[in-house]
């Protein structure tokens, strides 16, 4: 359950196998694929990995380089810094 704070599950995931964290960013990728926005998928893939260049690299093994600008075409203003800045693009 989310405390108060805003906490999406950073404890939690925290006890996670690499292996978890994988294959929980892949599907957040499939739900990109299905019409989950960029910007929900970048922001879980952070917490879930437990900071930007850990979700950058995940991000990276399941998106290609047009996938990602594509991606981070489609948004604007803050959410567009970041998901570029986790896209690396």
């Amino acid at each position: 359950m989310l405390s108060v704070q805003g906490d999406l599950g950073e404890e939690l995931f925290k006890g996670w196998t690499d292996e978890q964290k994988r294959d929980e960013i892949g599907r957040l990728v499939a739900g990109f694929r299905a019409g989950l926005p960029i910007g929900i998928v970048c922001n879980m893939a952070e917490k879930i990995a437990g900071g930007e260049t850990s979700a950058r690299r995940y991000l990276l093994s399941f998106m290609s380089l047009e996938e990602r600008r594509d991606a981070a075409a489609t948004e604007s203003g803050g959410v567009k810094e970041l998901v570029s800045r986790i896209l690396g693009v």
